[in-house]
């Protein structure tokens, strides 16, 4: 395996290295048929001293270089969160890197013989944002083409550079993309694809060439995300920026049309530019591998004419809806949870914003994520479809159905329907006649939840009615009498639970209900005659994942002790999905 590994990276560096070359010999022959730049004559006057810096690419050195302090190399070292318009060199002027155009390095990068991550990751349309430079500052990466960035591709031949693994970044300075070029007329080759849509009369050539020259950005590349970016980029979408912080894991692939098994552990966002990529080449794919950040937001935001809301968290809906209005772009926004879906188009034509339906954001305890409420991959299917019908609908000129209506989605019912909106509110904080929203802020703080999709690990107990997994495996092993005490639903429970543990939910705890309070007794009565009796019964208490187990805790902690006895309830940090991933490997995980 590990020749098998070092033979797969050996080939992915002579790619790059080909592609290396091939570059240098397009932006030579270009610089000698323009008989050469102003900047190269000046670089040959500093001698060898200069060899490291960057040589422009066919479109021109990018904007806002300067040079170092003190003028030994000429070039800025790009930070790790990409270049930006504007920026400066690095204070030391030690690296000779070159700076990448606007139009981004060629995608497919292959990681270095050492194995270390540390190329960009690049779309056809642009850099990625969140992108670094190898640690040594050498890798120059071919600039694509006019053509190929007019036509999304990259110029790299193997589709394998798609799978390499690339760096990790956060959406911190996105760089500016250049404007999708001007269209009057289809191709025929655009023609014959889009010909099924072409004949509509609410589209036509006119709405075609309109879609040709819009731009969407999609943020989430999950549920909603996948069939959406699917839809827009079959129905021939100029530009897709694609933004997600997360990778492929196996939990996703029943809903995440996009991905596949072999995709697992990749990021969302580059494997479903790949996949897109395969289905429609013509359009520009820019994925975003980091997480949608304040002080980013806006600025990227602005780059896009329509914005899809595919994220399923308070802390982002917020942030992408405050962005929209400040940037002044429509929002197109869905959700999915269960068995049910919800749709609205926000911050368009004079229609509310999301902050105006919802000026406070819930409570953390009652919000539910699709870890922990679940949900059917089909309802993900038709909410996505339907945020892409009307992200076409507004990028074509046709017009929303939803600016001031919220659709409602009943899969087990099979049902529609059309819940009117307030309107806009004067006095709303972000679309008002006077916001006091200017500019975003932290958003995390202001929902009190994290701006992920991960379910929030709380602290509801002081650490000493709390212990580890592993100290609960020492307690088994020395066979100490307790109680466990399984409090997450029955449906979890059908799908795993440990053997000795009673099952009782929350919920039931939550009621008081008799019977099964009844059985909590009669338990702790059994496991105290195998005790001397003298001493407090241990009871642990386990949920999936160590938020339900701590209420639980709180709650039998308030039971009468001339009911129950003398017990001492505890939490076992981390529930099953702890015990799954710390102690027993073949444990279900779900």
């Amino acid at each position: 395996m590990a020749g098998a590994a070092a033979a797969a990276r050996l080939r992915a560096e002579i790619r790059r290295r080909e592609r290396e070359l091939r570059g240098l010999r397009e932006r030579l022959a270009a610089e000698l048929a323009r008989g050469g730049t102003a900047e190269q004559e000046e670089d040959g006057q500093r001698g060898e001293a200069a060899r490291g810096a960057r040589q422009p690419s066919e479109a021109g050195p990018a904007r806002g270089d300067a040079e170092d302090e003190d003028g030994a190399r000429g070039m800025r070292e790009p930070s790790a969160v990409g270049p930006a318009r504007g920026d400066a060199e690095d204070e030391d002027g030690a690296r000779g890197v070159r700076k990448p155009s606007e139009a981004g390095p060629a995608q497919g990068d292959a990681e270095d013989e050492d194995g270390a991550r540390g190329m960009r990751e690049h779309s056809a349309a642009g850099p990625a944002r969140g992108d670094a430079e190898d640690e040594d500052g050498a890798r120059a990466v071919r600039q694509p083409s006019a053509a190929e960035l007019a036509r999304g591709d990259s110029g790299d031949a193997d589709e394998e550079d798609d799978d390499e693994e690339e760096e990790e970044g956060a959406l911190d300075f996105p760089a500016e993309l250049p404007p999708l070029p001007a269209r009057s007329a289809l191709s025929a080759a655009e023609i014959l694809r889009y010909s099924r849509q072409l004949v509509l009369p609410e589209l036509g050539v006119r709405g075609q060439l309109r879609l040709a020259r819009s731009s969407v950005l999609v943020v989430g590349c999950g549920g909603l995300g996948c069939p959406l970016a699917q839809y827009l980029a079959a129905a021939g979408v100029g530009r897709l920026g694609l933004v997600d912080h997360d990778v492929v894991e196996t939990s996703n692939l029943q809903r995440q049309v996009l991905h596949g098994e072999a995709r697992r552990g990749r990021p969302k966002a580059r494997s479903a530019a790949a996949a897109l990529r395969r289905l429609n080449s013509a359009v520009q794919y820019v994925p975003y591998r980091g997480a949608l950040r304040p002080r980013s937001a806006l600025r990227l935001v602005r780059q896009y004419d329509v914005v899809a809301d595919c994220s399923d968290n308070a802390a982002t809906r917020y942030l992408v809806s405050d962005a929209c209005v400040l940037a002044g772009k429509p929002l197109v926004s869905g959700s999915a949870l269960r068995l049910e879906g919800q749709l609205a188009v926000y911050n368009y034509r004079g229609g509310p914003c999301y902050r105006c339906l919802f000026p406070r954001p819930p409570p953390p305890d009652a919000v539910t994520n699709c870890a922990d409420g679940g949900v059917l991959g089909p309802v993900t299917g038709v909410i996505g479809c339907m945020q892409a019908l009307e992200v076409l609908k507004i990028a074509s000129g046709m017009g929303s159905s939803f600016g001031r209506c919220m659709l409602m989605f009943d899969g087990l019912e099979g049902r529609f329907r059309h819940i009117q909106l307030r309107p806009r509110k004067a006095d709303c904080a972000a679309c008002g006649d006077s916001p006091s929203i200017t500019c975003l802020q932290d958003y995390e703080a202001f929902c009190g939840s994290s701006a992920t999709d991960k379910c929030r690990a709380l602290q509801l107990l002081p650490a000493g009615d709390r212990i580890s997994v592993q100290r609960y495996r020492e307690l088994l092993e020395a066979r100490v009498p307790h109680l466990l005490l399984d409090v997450r639903p029955p449906v979890e429970a059908e799908i795993c639970r440990l053997p000795h543990a009673l099952h009782i939910p929350l919920r039931k705890l939550e009621e008081k209900d008799q019977e099964s309070l009844q059985l909590l007794r009669s338990r702790i009565c059994e496991e105290k005659q195998r005790t001397d009796g003298q001493t407090a019964l241990p009871v642990y208490v386990v949920c999936k994942l160590g938020n339900d187990s701590q209420k639980a805790v709180k709650i039998l902690q308030e039971l009468p002790a001339e009911e129950f006895g003398s017990v001492s309830a505890k939490d076992i940090k981390g529930g099953l999905m702890a015990w799954a991933t710390k102690i027993d490997s073949t444990f279900p995980q779900y």
